[in-house]
């Protein structure tokens, strides 16, 4: 059982601390109970870098939506092949995605934010709580400069709805500290990075951003700011 009082103390002592002692912390500390969850995005191949060097053995998953683009699936190839590393894959379940298709149609998401949030909720979160059952925590690429929804965020925070440590190792980072890190270690990223995409999910859900939008602007562009999260981080 994770005492959730051990997370304030536990925020003062890695506050500031590189983000390699963070997933080294945890990584012991969890051993066997904690894992990467990964969209092959940049600050994700970052941390898959890091755990690669620090423990090879963790879990690393990620979320196949069926509406992904092709170079991310490209990208799990060789992300795999490259740190040597077995990529979970979680889908949605079949049955239910039909049944959501047929009723509402293909690009349901489009017409409200109600059907957009259940087309997430059938891919990404159904599947993500079976990828953490076993776990007491799953680490995150979060940054607090992505979004206005998450300039709050800390290190370590109780997610609420999977009743899970969360850890945020790079909350602090900015996208160039990414990108220079990426240079340094020469890890593959996203082509797509390079046209403009700045924070890459489903194919009909992501656009590129232009000189000087906000980051995740290209993330469900047709919605305001405060509810561009599909529910994974959702506090």
């Amino acid at each position: 059982m994770i005492d959730k009082g051990n997370i304030a103390d536990w925020n003062k002592q890695l506050s500031g601390k590189p983000a390699q002692e963070v997933l080294r912390f945890f990584a012991d500390k969890f051993k066997g109970k904690i894992a990467l969850s990964t969209s092959l995005g940049l600050e994700d191949q970052v941390l898959t870098h890091m755990v690669a060097e620090i423990d090879p053995s963790m879990r690393v998953f990620t979320l196949d939506t069926g509406r992904l683009f092709p170079e991310t699936y490209d990208l799990m190839d060789t992300t795999s092949k490259k740190y040597n590393i077995r990529l979970e894959v979680f889908f949605p379940d079949a049955a239910e995605v039909e049944k959501m298709v047929n009723q509402k149609g293909i690009n349901l998401f489009y017409d409200s934010i109600e059907n957009r949030k259940q087309c997430c909720s059938l891919r990404k979160l159904m599947p993500l709580a079976r990828a953490m059952q076993g776990l007491d925590a799953w680490i995150t690429g979060l940054r607090r400069e992505q979004s206005v929804t998450r300039e709050d965020m800390q290190v370590v925070e109780w997610d609420e709805n999977n009743q899970k440590l969360k850890i945020n190792p790079l909350i602090d980072w900015s996208e160039q500290q990414a990108w220079d890190y990426v240079k340094e270690h020469r890890i593959p990223v996203n082509p797509l990075h390079k046209k403009g995409f700045a924070s890459i999910g489903c194919q009909p859900c992501t656009r590129a951003i232009e000189p000087g939008e906000d980051i995740r602007a290209g993330r469900w562009w047709w919605e305001n700011p405060d509810t561009k999260e599909c529910g994974l981080h959702a506090k």
